[in-house]
């Protein structure tokens, strides 16, 4: 997760601090938020169905946007409309299929930025996501490693179809269609208020989906080395096809882990668990799927999560692996996909495998790099949490000289981790979570009138360390 590298005497701190031990003891709460939050009647805003009307907003909320995304979202999105003309955005409409929804939420991600729309949660969400979009393709972190082929810019975000929970339009896809470049992130409105761990999923998606779909051939070399790997350690049942058709939900649950730390992996859980008991009327996390759902099941991710964290270069790894596989543990019935039935131990293995594969292998796509060479989680990372969660419960102003090594995923990485702690207060950790992030956003350069891709870039490199 580190961007740039921290003076003496911040290693030193580094070196000798005390990783905090796992704390979960308010996970109930945090999935009664979740449960809340989906069980929440707010759609958002209504979609733009009139052409000229449309237009109209879209062009008054032109200069909301930094000339940066004006270049890369609104013109090719607006020349688009403009080709299609009134006959066709309706006809478009008619049809009811997945490329109205596309334009729906592009339209909604300019609209809600230009027009003010929940801003300050607004601000705060895509401050997330352009952080964890800028900490794996800046130059700094990308070191040796070639600029992405689609996207070189952070996605933008929108409010909307709370049914779809979060969700993202990758780059490949907003590009082929509308020619923008880059994607579009979407999380339910009632997490602009509850449902924090809600925004642990954000790696997921950004972290995730974004990543991966960045750089061409990148998901199917990952595909392809899981399916080997699998095989060569001879596992059945279908499994290493299971995890390797599966490659794109289960690389974006490790990216998103490398990029936010154990937060992600214990917000999956509870995560889950909240949706679960919301829409299904029980917390678990479910032991069977079917053949089609492009997502392994609940209890494999839970796995899977555990055997990331463990992969991670922060001395707690370990404790928060052993803490994440025991609360997935306490869900575990008869795991089947379709009619295959699996073994806890080969779920539990082939996790273990699938994560490190992941992790771990050099790929050609990546000028042969690891992803967790690009990102991972680090000491000074978990040194910066757990400062940053003093700030998010007492409502401090964070300090100058440690302002600048934190990072909008530090605070929700922070505010997941206090929210679960024992008594914690989710209502006022996650406003002081959202008011930190706005703070990050007002002061975010790529976010002002230059043409700045990756904040992360901006950095002198120095010829000696002092």
């Amino acid at each position: 997760m580190k961007r740039q590298e921290l003076v003496i005497e911040t290693q030193s701190i580094v070196e000798s601090f005390v990783i905090e031990k796992p704390n979960i003891g308010n996970i109930s709460k945090c999935i009664e938020d979740v449960k809340n939050a989906a069980l929440a009647t707010d759609m958002g805003p209504s979609n733009p169905t009139d052409y000229n009307t449309l237009r109209g907003r879209l062009e008054a909320s032109r200069k909301k946007l930094p000339p940066i995304y004006q270049e890369a979202v609104f013109e090719p999105f607006v020349k688009i409309l403009n080709d299609l003309g009134e006959e066709g955005f309706n006809e478009l409409q008619r049809s009811g299929n997945n490329a109205i929804d596309l334009l729906f939420d592009i339209a909604q991600a300019i609209l809600q930025n230009g027009e003010g729309y929940k801003e300050k949660a607004t601000d705060a969400f895509q401050e997330v996501v352009s952080d964890l979009y800028d900490g794996f393709l800046s130059a700094e972190d990308r070191l040796r490693v070639k600029s992405p082929d689609r996207s070189i810019i952070a996605p933008l975000v929108k409010w909307g179809n709370p049914n779809s929970g979060p969700y993202t339009w990758p780059a490949d896809v907003t590009g082929s269609i509308f020619k923008l470049q880059t994607g579009v992130v979407s999380l339910p409105p009632a997490n602009a208020e509850q449902g924090l761990l809600a925004w642990s999923a954000l790696g997921h998606e950004t972290g995730g989906h974004d990543i991966l779909h960045a750089d061409i051939g990148l998901l199917e070399e990952l595909a392809q080395a899981v399916r080997t790997e699998l095989t060569k350690q001879n596992f059945k049942q279908g499994l290493p096809e299971y995890w390797a058709s599966r490659i794109d939900e289960t690389a974006s649950d490790v990216l998103g882990i490398l990029n936010m730390g154990p937060a992600a992996g214990i917000g999956l859980i509870g995560y889950f668990r909240g949706l679960n008991a919301a829409f299904i009327g029980k917390p678990i996390l479910r032991n069977s799927g079917s053949k089609t759902d492009p997502h392994p099941i609940d209890i494999l991710r839970g796995y899977l999560a555990s055997s990331t964290v463990k992969l991670l270069s922060f001395n707690g790894a370990s404790d928060w692996s052993e803490v994440i596989e025991a609360e997935t543990n306490k869900d575990l019935s008869e795991i089947r996909f379709g009619e295959v039935k699996i073994s806890p131990e080969d779920a539990k293995n082939s996790a273990n495998i699938v994560a490190s594969v992941i992790a771990k292998t050099k790929l050609e796509s990546l000028e042969n790099h690891a992803l967790s060479e690009i990102q991972n989680w680090r000491n000074e990372d978990e040194l910066i949490v757990q400062e940053l969660r003093s700030h998010l419960t007492m409502g401090t102003l964070l300090p100058n000289d440690f302002e600048s090594k934190v990072y909008a995923t530090h605070v929700v990485a922070a505010a997941v981790v206090e929210a679960l702690s024992t008594d914690a207060n989710i209502s006022l950790t996650f406003d002081r979570m959202v008011a930190i992030l706005k703070i990050m956003h007002d002061n975010n350069p790529s976010w002002g009138p230059l043409f700045i891709a990756h904040p992360g870039d901006i950095s002198p490199h120095i010829v000696y360390g002092q």
